[in-house]
């Protein structure tokens, strides 16, 4: 990747490690006086035309004057960045600020060899990014008309670009603030990206093998044999210096002797040849490495550097493997031995183990797969990788993620609820997930509430299940049967006591039993059963009440549990309504529990395999079903609509903040938190629409008096405890006092009283309209970034943890979920007689606390408390905010793959 320039100053968070339009990888980083000879080399490489279209004239080669002043630039009002790829500069480019201006001139210069791979679109986005933290508001470009590819690069960035000729020269102008254009086409250029990355990872022409082995009971000797007798579809190639054929697959001493170019490389070495065989496929040109190998943190990442100095990808280390089961590829490169069932789920993991257990149960249940992606430490290729392949891919219907850590959890919860718009994703997490590190991961861990990682997830619309067994249960079912389009439910037993069961199990779960056939009898001839049985689907099925069906049996009087699977599931087919089934009182063991009873192939025109998802208890075919039912009401209410507040359109507020918070910080140094005076947060707050109710220091009856001649009576005396500060019950405020007299007794008697908690100050102040209180939380977590909280005012938010979270940018249906979700929430709609609130001046205030968080990281603590909810309207009587040098959030305006 290039020696790290070693110059003061160097904005070391610009680096980032990128995938290009083809889906190789490559290193982003700013210009250092040791890029000199690599930029002359680079130039040397050049065409005439495009040294011409760069520099508006020919040069064969650039000055030491032009090389100095290309490469020492103060990274502010001078900027370069550039691209590499095998310690070669491929890309560069930079801006000049003009004069003393918030304008820069911005150019850029692409190698001959490598135009095409969406260099110039990746160098603005991330130079759009510097500038904007230098204060740069617009960009501006001398552009010659014959130089379309760059022309284009500006035109499709999204940015409201103008332009206009002179002199032979097309003039561009544009600002550099992200806009909704701008954004949706960095994303759109993100996901054909990494999607194609995976997914030439997952369709390879050519695989070797590296460390494969003779050894039978060897990772190297399977891998092979995995592989061959999987019926790969492409060239199997086995590196071992010792073998002639390994497993079926020719064998080479070293990848050098392979003629193909390879695809993919198997790596299963001892880990003290790793980074040896890591260098050796970046050398012979290897798109992407699966590495079974384990290692520690150390090599890992070196592993990682190495790879990305190549362009490759990397799946693991520690992986279980890598499968695609469409036929024109047949690819087990995997632990297993047996190939999955064709089918439309893509399952993703992290741990090896993981991952083994994950298949396993897929095969013991007869589940079709589409893909099955280990990613065993995670250290290159992540679930946010994963999931940009299953959007595009045709033959996943269901996407199955376990989970445990996050590299870049805002990115995956955008692309998640991008996703399960159009797929269900599901997804099963560790306990203590983000808060925990798992061995070999190399990420943040939350400060967070426990629940804020539940709540991301929630919000981004996956279907969340407490662990792997139910992970495997609702894609049982989304991998068998349509989706459902309601929660009313159709019940079928054969005992009404079992359908009972059923319809408690559904009614605790948010279904809504409809039609109740509990008097099956299965007690007759098998031919008469089935009858018996179809008959009674078939009713269920054509009521135009009944959205799902539900079916549980238990064995006849004789003990025996019949297979009804077959005629079942051809019934079932006939219907556009999903179905689960569940067997209760089983003592055969030959009967199989959890599973899909008359598992078939894949239906082609919808990805659907054929057969009926079999439980062993009703509860938790329910309990599944019941999962995809709030899926689809998620789904069917979209995400939302942009939530912007009067006042908050564009980019100038969040400017204006920004200068006031480097001021602040400018004392501040290191992780040390700052906090803001009383002035400074009003000052802060006031940017957002956001006011405090006045209130002022009266620690004497003569001060009391003094501040509410100058506010105005009623007036409320408070304690500036941040504990008692809202206690009536322990005497910290008082409320609706109106005249002098009553404010000096009020003082001495709270002085009296507040003594036994070390006497704290009193403030007084304004009296706010009654009202519901409330509190408002933000922080800036290490791992999430915002963090937006919010609860009733009182013991039972803390005693109880009644509250909600979400992770900005929150949409206006974000919002109302937020603010619905405690379970004190209740008050805000009125209760026992008390008035609702102004729900809309509510809301409103919420999201200007949630976009000065989302739109200020320096602001490390946020809190409005109390503030009052009436009919009225809102009203702030405290806020506290602490300020501290951030953190860079791993997710931004500018495309990057996770460095943790």
């Amino acid at each position: 990747m290039g020696e790290k320039p070693k110059v003061s100053g160097y904005p070391a968070h610009w680096e980032a490690d990128v995938v290009l339009r083809d889906g190789a990888a490559a290193h982003l980083r700013p210009v250092g006086p040791e890029d000199a000879e690599r930029l002359q080399r680079m130039h040397a490489a050049q065409s005439e035309s495009s040294i011409y279209l760069r520099y508006f004239t020919y040069k064969s080669s650039l000055t030491e004057k032009e090389l100095q002043r290309f490469t020492n630039v103060d990274h502010v009002s001078r900027v370069s960045m550039v691209v590499l790829l095998d310690d070669e500069i491929i890309g560069v480019g930079g801006f000049d600020t003009i004069d003393d201006t918030t304008e820069a001139e911005v150019s850029f210069n692409i190698s001959d060899r490598h135009q095409g791979r969406g260099l110039g679109s990746v160098l603005l986005e991330h130079l759009a990014a510097a500038g904007r933290e230098q204060g740069i508001e617009r960009f501006s470009a001398e552009v010659l008309p014959e130089n379309r590819k760059m022309l284009t690069v500006f035109s499709e960035a999204g940015y409201e670009v103008q332009r206009k000729y002179e002199d032979g020269v097309v003039l561009l102008e544009f600002p550099i603030d992200p806009t909704d254009r701008s954004r949706a086409v960095m994303e759109a250029r993100e996901h054909r990206a990494e999607a194609r990355s995976v997914g030439e990872l997952l369709a390879p022409d050519h695989v070797a093998v590296v460390g494969a082995s003779r050894e039978y009971g060897s990772v190297g000797y399977h891998l092979v044999q995995n592989i061959v007798e999987g019926r790969f579809t492409g060239g199997v190639h086995s590196v071992n210096p010792d073998a002639f054929e390994v497993a079926g697959a020719p064998a080479f001493s070293s990848l050098a002797h392979i003629k193909q170019d390879i695809d993919l490389a198997v790596v299963a070495v001892p880990p003290e040849r790793l980074l040896e065989v890591v260098a050796d496929c970046g050398r012979h040109g290897v798109k992407g490495m699966l590495i079974v190998t384990s290692t520690d943190t150390d090599q890992q990442r070196e592993v990682v550097r190495l790879a990305r100095r190549w362009g490759m990808r990397v799946i693991g280390p520690a992986s279980a493997g890598l499968i695609n089961t469409s036929p024109g590829v047949s690819l087990n490169a995997s632990l297993s031995p047996v190939m999955p069932v064709p089918g439309g789920v893509g399952l993703f993991s992290q741990s090896a183990s993981m991952g083994i257990s994950l298949y396993a149960q897929a095969h013991r249940r007869e589940l079709g797969l589409s893909a099955v992606i280990s990613a065993g430490n995670r250290a290159d290729l992540s679930g946010n990788d994963a999931m940009q392949y299953f959007e595009d891919d045709d033959a996943t219907r269901a996407v199955g993620i376990y989970l445990e850590s996050f590299g870049n959890p805002r990115k995956f919860s955008r692309i998640a609820r991008r996703l399960s718009l159009t797929k269900p994703v599901v997804v099963a997490t560790t306990d203590l997930m983000g808060h925990r590190l798992p061995p070999g991961h190399e990420v943040r861990l939350s400060r967070a509430p426990l629940s804020a990682v539940d709540a991301m997830l929630t919000n981004s619309g996956v279907i969340q299940t407490g662990n792997h067994d139910s992970l495997m249960d609702v894609l049982e079912v989304l991998g068998t049967q349509p989706l459902p389009v309601g929660h009313t439910l159709g019940i079928l037993a054969n005992s009404p006591s079992v359908a009972r069961l059923l319809a408690d199990a559904a009614e605790a779960n948010g279904l809504k039993p409809t039609a109740v056939i509990g008097d099956l009898d299965l007690d007759q001839t098998r031919l008469r059963a089935e009858s018996s049985l179809t008959s009674a689907l078939e009713r269920l099925f054509e009521d135009h009440d009944v959205d799902s069906v539900a079916v549980c049996l238990q064995p006849t009087i004789t003990g025996d549990h019949h297979d009804h699977s077959r005629a079942i599931s051809m019934t079932a087919r006939q219907y556009a309504k999903p179905m689960v089934m569940s067997l209760i009182g089983t003592l055969d063991a030959d009967v199989p529990l959890n599973y899909i009873g008359n598992a078939g192939p894949v239906i082609e025109t919808s990805a659907l395999q054929q057969g009926v998802p079999i439980f062993s208890s009703p509860a938790r075919s329910i309990s599944a079903l019941s999962k995809i039912v709030r899926y689809q009401t998620w789904r069917a209410q979209g995400v939302g609509e942009a939530l912007i507040p009067e006042g908050l359109e564009g980019t100038k507020v969040a400017r204006a903040a920004d200068a006031l918070l480097s001021e602040w910080l400018k004392t501040v140094e290191g992780a040390a938190l700052r906090r803001l005076t009383q002035e400074e947060t009003q000052q802060l707050l006031a940017h957002y629409g956001l006011e405090v109710l006045p209130s002022l220091s009266s620690d004497s009856p003569d001060a009391a008096a003094a501040a509410a001649e100058e506010l105005g009576y009623p007036v409320a005396v408070k304690s500036t405890n941040v504990y008692l500060r809202h206690r009536l019950d322990l005497g910290g405020v008082q409320l609706n006092i109106d005249s002098e007299a009553m404010l000096r007794r009020v003082v001495s008697d709270m002085r009296r009283q507040l003594a036994k908690y070390g006497s704290p100050g009193l403030e007084v102040q304004s009296m706010a309209p009654t009202g519901q209180g409330c509190i408002v939380r933000a922080i800036e977590d290490p791992m999430i970034g915002p963090v937006l909280s919010f609860g009733m005012s009182g013991d039972a938010v803390d005693l109880l943890d009644d509250w909600a979270h979400a992770v900005p940018p929150l949409t206006d249906q974000d919002i109302s979920r937020l603010l619905g979700t405690p379970k004190a929430a209740k008050k805000l709609f009125g209760h026992q007689g008390v008035p609702g609130v102004d729900f809309d001046a509510l809301a409103d205030t919420v999201q200007r606390v949630a976009m000065l968080k989302d739109n200020h990281a320096q602001v490390a603590n946020i809190q409005l408390s109390p503030l009052l909810a009436s009919p009225e309207g809102v009203s702030i009587l405290h806020a506290s905010v602490d300020i501290a040098n951030p953190e860079q959030r791993t997710d931004s305006a500018r495309r990057a793959m996770s460095r943790y």
